[in-house]
């Protein structure tokens, strides 16, 4: 079956069969790094140092970023199979994410249409073929649907076809369920991705681990990391640094997402790059999508960082570490703990995020007006470009 598109959800039972080649555009990149054409500023650029401290900028980013934009809110994996449900509350709104009968994915307020009781309580996915209200017992199917109602009798008139849980606009593409607070949001842009994601199989990949970072910084210092491979070699050292070149990078967009890939030229050059078993082994694709997630694509699992901005100076960050199935022996377990560590623990947390927990420290004391960006940072720049665009005011970026 091919995947559902224009808006409607693909579902579990719609998982497309992998692709055995790059699509085009991950073919063009791997084949620029493979000539050596790194994806390079043609100047030195300074950055206002104050889009990142400015609580009247967030308010402003807030409200128009992520109160009109679709956001990323967890790969398909997190609910595997029908009659499921997990809360979320990280984007400031309490939310429940189901999976009904068929297979759909939806978005709700974790909010009972009768008294307003919170409906699913902790953090854990659970089965979920009825909803029930903990306060009056109040039913609803995971569509959302009121179906049971205490001593209805009590309710004369009350259509229950007017009361089910109010839902928010989403969709499921490539893997990922998307949502938006506006009801008219444009989920075009999240579609576009479609083919990228589902040559990485992500709808058939196994959730392994998730885990939510505090992270002690404005979201945007979270995401420059990265948009830049300046960095990798120097605050990488004893991680991952020594898999990658320095400052190789490929770099495009798809609408507002900026997709790059980083390898060895000389590695690249000498495979088969329609081979996409080997060409995955040789590089590492990472795809920001606007405005604050990252998808990192490793030889042979993918981790989605979720960046749910909380504050000027607070993000939350959900890591989901995705394989291709299940471990099921002590070797593959030691195998997924092993790069879950190495990139969770120790390249995500006590790296990438303490540094920007570093950079708002000491962007917050005012000593440097403007941030100077070099040509290998030319991602970022073009990001907070996006921004400004977005936010339709006076551009942040100056050369």
């Amino acid at each position: 079956m091919q995947p559902r598109r224009e808006g409607r959800t693909i579902g579990l039972m719609d998982m497309p069969r992998s692709a055995p080649r790059p699509t085009p555009g991950q073919r063009a990149l791997a084949d620029a790094l493979a000539r050596g054409e790194a994806a390079m500023g043609q100047a030195v650029e300074a950055l206002d140092a104050s889009v990142y401290i400015d609580p009247v900028r967030f308010a402003a980013e807030h409200d128009i970023l992520f109160g009109t934009l679709p956001q990323p809110i967890a790969p398909s994996a997190l609910l595997p199979s029908p009659n499921m449900a997990v809360a979320h509350d990280d984007y400031g709104i309490p939310l429940i994410l189901t999976r009904d009968a068929d297979g759909k994915a939806h978005v709700f307020a974790n909010v009972c249409r009768h008294r307003g009781t919170r409906l699913v309580e902790g953090q854990d996915v659970v089965c979920a073929k009825r909803i029930v209200c903990p306060y009056h017992a109040w039913a609803y199917k995971p569509d959302g649907e009121l179906t049971g109602m205490p001593r209805g009798e009590c309710f004369p008139g009350l259509d229950k076809g007017r009361h089910g849980l109010r839902e928010y606009a989403s969709v499921e593409a490539g893997g990922l369920i998307w949502f938006a607070r506006d009801k008219a949001a444009d989920f075009a842009s999240v579609q576009a991705l479609d083919d990228d994601f589902d040559a990485f199989g992500m709808q058939r990949l196994h959730l392994y681990r998730r885990k939510t970072h505090q992270v002690a910084s404005n979201w945007k210092l979270i995401v420059d990391a990265f948009l830049e491979s300046y960095h990798v070699q120097r605050l990488h050292a004893s991680t991952i640094g020594k898999f990658f070149a320095d400052g190789i990078t490929a770099a495009d967009r798809i609408g507002p997402h900026q997709r790059a890939v980083v390898g060895r030229a000389s590695l690249v050059s000498e495979i088969d790059r329609d081979d996409w078993t080997a060409l995955r082994r040789a590089v590492t694709y990472t795809y920001h999508l606007f405005p604050a997630s990252i998808v990192v694509v490793s030889p042979d699992y993918v981790n989605l960082l979720v960046v749910m901005p909380q504050s000027v100076d607070r993000s939350l960050v959900e890591d989901f570490m995705l394989i291709p199935a299940p471990p099921e022996t002590t070797d593959e377990e030691a195998h997924w703990a092993k790069s879950w560590e190495l990139l969770d623990g120790g390249t995500f947390a006590a790296e990438d995020f303490r540094a920007a927990a570093l950079c708002h420290e000491g962007l917050a004391s005012g000593e440097l007006a403007q941030v100077t960006l070099g040509t290998l940072e030319q991602g970022i720049a073009e990001f907070h470009r996006n921004i400004a665009a977005a936010l339709g005011g006076q551009p942040s970026v100056v050369s």
